[in-house]
């Protein structure tokens, strides 16, 4: 029979045992409710054989924070294919459906995803556009530099629910300056203090939330839970902060826990200060893992949609699979906005929409794209300008994976 891809038109229980089957994780009912409460039936995608469903995908709205910009991005989620039906070509078709009605409805000019396998997606033309450190730092190697302020912060235990607006909108307005987070809506800021299926609650005590105030105001906040097994420990869910001290503050409260050997955290930023601090730097064990993955489906629109770092007139030549994106493309802009139009003129920089994606969040750099062979300069100066330009002010982070 042959395979059909269409929009869905079911209900959530018609697609639960694809998702299992796909992901052979045995997810509870507490963690697929969770997911339920966020998905959007509407944006959902379906390949069918003979009425079953054997492949799906679906598109979360997101307000993402971009270098200087806010922009509606495709949170591409819940991607998966019957094990009986891979090496078919099903991924490859709902990938291109999923990309193209996201171009032709102008909904949002980019996607991105977390993968649970990364080398999946760069043949569909996604960029690692963050990454973040796992780390797991041991109690007795707690030990943090002096920072100034941290004992004026007083560190004291919330309800999650009772406290979950004052910490959602601490946290939304931190996002506003770090490129990769997304705005927290009334369904995310519920989801985040749930068991989901990017968190493991087994052998786990129920979320903690501790909040930091300095002369009465909130300044902070971290929520995690701690985990009794074969190596009993805190395993932090997300730590924000307004100030270094109050970061600090939290930081040294979940470094030393008693009855607990270790602190883990999946989730670190790498500019994290807490790598700086700690006096034994190969305590925490860093492990370099992929975030966010970003691909860019108009290429005009998500140019424009960002600003730069600096002032950038540049030719760049995309190579895509998508026929509307390949071509050739004129960026103007600087710090306070950007053009970008479809153009004839010769090409100052030749690279695929892979790497277009791949710095688009502000991840350093094409250069290092370059020195890989997958960047190539046509006009001298181009590069180091227009990388120079693409960074953002801080690194990309995904806070929350979906």
């Amino acid at each position: 029979m042959a395979i059909e891809v269409g929009r869905f038109g079911g209900g959530w229980g018609e697609i639960l045992e694809l998702v299992g089957l796909s992901f052979a994780a045995p997810w509870n009912e507490a963690q697929l409710e969770a997911e339920r409460k966020i998905w959007e039936p509407g944006r959902s995608l379906v390949a069918t054989e003979d009425g079953v469903i054997v492949g799906h995908t679906c598109a979360l709205s997101l307000d993402l924070t971009v270098p200087g910009a806010q922009l509606p991005v495709a949170g591409v989620s819940m991607v998966g294919v019957l094990p009986t039906h891979r090496r078919r070509g099903v991924l490859r078709e709902l990938m291109r459906r999923q990309l193209t009605d996201l171009y032709e409805t102008g909904a949002e000019p980019v996607a991105s995803l977390t993968a649970s396998e990364p080398a999946i997606y760069g043949r569909f033309g996604y960029g690692l556009a963050s990454e973040q450190f796992e780390v797991m730092v041991p109690k007795a190697a707690r030990a943090l530099r002096e920072v100034a302020g941290i004992d004026d912060v007083r560190i004291s235990y919330a309800d999650p629910m009772a406290s979950l607006e004052v910490c959602t909108a601490l946290r939304n307005t931190l996002a506003l300056d770090r490129p990769g987070m997304f705005q927290f809506d009334d369904r995310w800021k519920e989801h985040v203090i749930g068991e989901t299926v990017v968190t493991d609650a087994s052998n786990a005590s129920p979320m903690r939330c501790v909040v930091a105030k300095k002369d009465g105001e909130t300044t902070g906040y971290a929520h995690y839970r701690t985990k009794r097994s074969d190596r009993n420990h805190v395993d932090v869910h997300r730590v924000h902060a307004k100030d270094l001290a109050s970061h600090m503050a939290l930081w040294r409260f979940l470094l030393d826990q008693d009855l607990l050997t270790h602190t883990f955290y999946g989730l670190l930023p790498c500019d994290d200060p807490l790598l700086t601090l700690l006096v034994d730097p190969r305590s925490p064990n860093a492990m370099l893992r992929d975030g966010h993955w970003v691909r860019v489906v108009d290429v005009g629109r998500a140019l424009a949609g960002r600003t730069y770092a600096t002032e950038i007139d540049v030719v760049l030549a995309v190579e895509d699979d998508l026929e509307w994106n390949a071509g050739s493309w004129h960026l103007t802009g600087g710090p306070q906005g950007a053009t970008c139009e479809k153009t004839d003129r010769p090409a100052d920089l030749r690279l695929g929409v892979r790497e277009l994606g791949t710095v688009y969040l502000g991840r350093p750099s094409l250069e290092r794209l370059r020195v890989a062979g997958l960047v190539e300069e046509r006009t001298p100066g181009a590069l180091r300008a227009t990388s120079a330009a693409f960074l953002g002010n801080r690194l990309p982070w995904l806070d929350t994976g979906f």
